[in-house]
């Protein structure tokens, strides 16, 4: 399968050398490594604020490739979708998964080996066992009530 993220022509190892508000749109767009996991449903504990993962898929999320089916145009399916940028991670990043590149960099970390943008191919998450290939719900066949159900560790 070919990287649906347009990586060729970037200037290697980009993310090391630029802060993620200095990243053109097509270098932020290529830190996603397709897990899918922020298109997975959380509940988030009221009290605590402690987030919990689960398998329930957003109704857009297509379970095959970890993908958005229309993400050009999610927002007017899904109007609470949130459009991560450099000016929103801070508020956001709470919810994101722990290998989430976005939320890895804003926290000074570094890229896991298997980011398709150090292993030079969007497979190596799905080989890593990190993404949600395969392993998902979709929303529209479990209640909201039942979502608790279907809470997933993370990371994988």
């Amino acid at each position: 399968m070919s990287d649906p993220i347009p990586r060729a022509g970037l200037t290697p190892r980009f993310w090391e050398r630029k802060k993620l508000s200095a990243l053109s749109p097509q270098e932020w767009e290529a830190l996603c490594d397709g897990c899918g996991k922020c298109c997975m449903n959380k509940l988030e504990d009221d009290e605590s604020g402690e987030v919990a993962f689960t398998r329930v898929a957003c109704r857009l999320f297509d379970d095959a490739t970890c993908r958005c089916a229309n993400y050009d145009i999610r927002r007017q399916f899904v109007p609470e979708c949130i459009q991560l940028t450099h000016e929103t991670i801070a508020n956001h990043a709470y919810w994101l998964p722990q290998t989430c590149a976005y939320k890895l960099l804003w926290e000074g970390k570094t890229l896991p080996e298997w980011h398709p943008l150090l292993s030079g191919t969007a497979e190596t998450v799905h080989a890593a066992g990190v993404s949600m290939q395969n392993r998902t719900i979709p929303e529209f066949e479990v209640s909201e009530e039942d979502w608790e159900d279907h809470i997933i560790e993370e990371p994988l």
